[in-house]
């Protein structure tokens, strides 16, 4: 089929669908290369099982900012053994890291949030945009109900910060529907989600979260601001959102 349909066009019967038939859906109506990025978190090893289950057409990828936990490069090795597959990994720049450090230091993104958000530019957003470089598409995990800053996902859009279409197959999705997805199908998992620790990012920079705090509470919990480290929001900050009706995919 032609990849000129608009976004909510290819998504019009989603609702109905499972994830599964939604990357299904897309994979067969956008012609073009797509790329799931995936931080080995719950949400994402429930696409990578559907997407490596199915054979689909769609490259791995993943943000290795040099500040994971250890448990989490151990679910990068078993997600590549249980599945037979290799998971790519994008790097920051070495010039660029070295400078960030140099001037803010080795913790700096502590200091205040634009420390922190440049530390984020350079270990996770500019390696993003390698990663996505000439794709037509990018599938996340992303969930409606994780935060109030996402409770407004779409299905599919353009996104405009990376110009492409984005596609958030599990926005329906509770999160204990994505615990019981990868308990009925041992889909490998960071150990850490058992200790408190539900939105797993980088180690500095993530806690376990308390009783009746919301899943991102975790993520940078010094900062008062939105939990967001700048993929999935615009160049100011704020959530990038879809001209859906007027913007056609590329």
């Amino acid at each position: 089929m032609p990849s000129f349909i608009p976004p909510d066009q290819i998504a019009a019967d989603w609702d109905a669908l499972s994830p599964a038939q939604r990357l299904v859906s897309l994979r067969r109506t956008v012609a073009g290369r797509l790329v799931f990025t995936t931080s080995f978190g719950a949400e994402d090893q429930a696409l990578t099982h559907i997407i490596a289950e199915a054979g689909l057409d769609i490259e791995l990828a993943t943000l290795d900012t040099g500040r994971l936990f250890p448990e989490t490069y151990d679910v990068w090795a078993a997600t590549e053994q249980r599945y037979g597959l290799r998971i790519r990994g994008y790097y920051p720049q070495q010039s660029a890291l070295a400078s960030y450090v140099s001037e803010h230091g080795i913790n700096g993104f502590s200091d205040n949030v634009q420390a922190r958000k440049a530390c984020c530019a350079v270990r996770k957003v500019e390696p993003l945009r390698r990663a996505l470089l000439g794709a037509v598409g990018w599938i996340t995990g992303l969930r409606a109900d994780q935060s109030e800053a996402r409770h407004s996902v779409p299905w599919l859009a353009r996104d405009d910060g990376f110009s492409l279409l984005k596609a958030n197959p599990l926005r329906d999705w509770s999160r204990d529907q994505v615990s019981d997805f990868l308990a009925a199908h041992a889909v490998p998992h960071n150990v850490l989600h058992a200790q408190g620790f539900v939105s797993i990012g980088c180690a500095p920079c993530t806690r376990a979260i308390e009783p009746g705090e919301s899943e991102r509470a975790g993520r940078w919990w010094w900062e008062a601001s939105s939990k967001e480290c700048g993929l999935h929001v615009g160049p100011d900050g704020r959530r990038v959102r879809a001209q859906q009706q007027t913007e056609h995919v590329a």
